[in-house]
């Protein structure tokens, strides 16, 4: 991978806070509250500050969830729908989980026998709550997170750098028919997953809804 986003990576225990003069370039983010659905929450449901691990070696251990409501944590119920479609995928596998949150889409795929998992996400509550989740489960030496914002990361890569990709960006955004567009040029992994609103349409190869919530699947030539 190009040094320009790793150079901004914490692998394990190290920490890589970005240094103060260039924290500037990456921290204009805008994030949006989505309504409450019983598919987007998990254990407890909205601010609950906790969801849970659904199968593999670290099946039922929980995770936090960002403080506050400016993120959105990807549900138990649409996890398990979107891991069983993937898992044979899953396994071995690199895995990029991009918008990451609390980390909980690549830390279900390490439970699940991935190899490596990779993490990008900028907002500071996020990151805290990913931190700790990775501490928890005593994953360090097999992830990194990537503080960078993630259509920057994701102009950076190779075609086949991964081979499971997770996306999970803004809903109020155009972000996730940008994404479609950049993996068509540059396939970055075997199969990238995006999750978007139920009602907003991407051009992917394969569509699966679940309430009002929508898990679109683009796969390498």
């Amino acid at each position: 991978m190009k040094r320009g986003v790793d150079d901004d990576a914490e692998c394990g225990v190290r920490n890589a806070e970005f240094p103060g003069e260039r924290r500037d370039a990456y921290d204009l983010t805008v994030l949006f509250r989505i309504p409450h659905s019983p598919f987007r929450t998990g254990v407890g449901g909205e601010g609950s500050g906790m969801i849970q691990i659904i199968a593999g070696e670290f099946k039922n251990r929980r995770l936090k969830t960002p403080a506050g409501t400016k993120t959105r944590p990807t549900g138990n119920r649409v996890r398990e729908a979107w891991f069983n479609i993937l898992q044979r995928s899953v396994r071995g596998a690199r895995v990029l989980d991009l918008y990451a949150g609390s980390g909980a889409l690549g830390l279900e795929a390490l439970s699940r026998g991935a190899v490596t998992a990779e993490f990008v996400e900028m907002h500071r509550d996020a990151l805290s709550a990913l931190r700790a989740n990775i501490k928890t489960l005593k994953v360090d030496e097999r992830t990194t997170i990537h503080r960078v914002d993630a259509m920057k990361f994701v102009e950076q890569l190779q075609p086949g750098q991964y081979d499971v990709a997770f996306a999970d960006p803004p809903y109020a955004s155009e972000q996730a028919k940008r994404l479609v567009a950049m993996f068509r040029i540059v396939p970055f992994a075997r199969v990238l997953t995006i999750e978007h609103p139920a009602d907003t349409a991407i051009p992917g190869d394969d569509t699966r809804r679940y309430g009002d919530t929508a898990v679109t699947f683009l796969y390498a030539p």
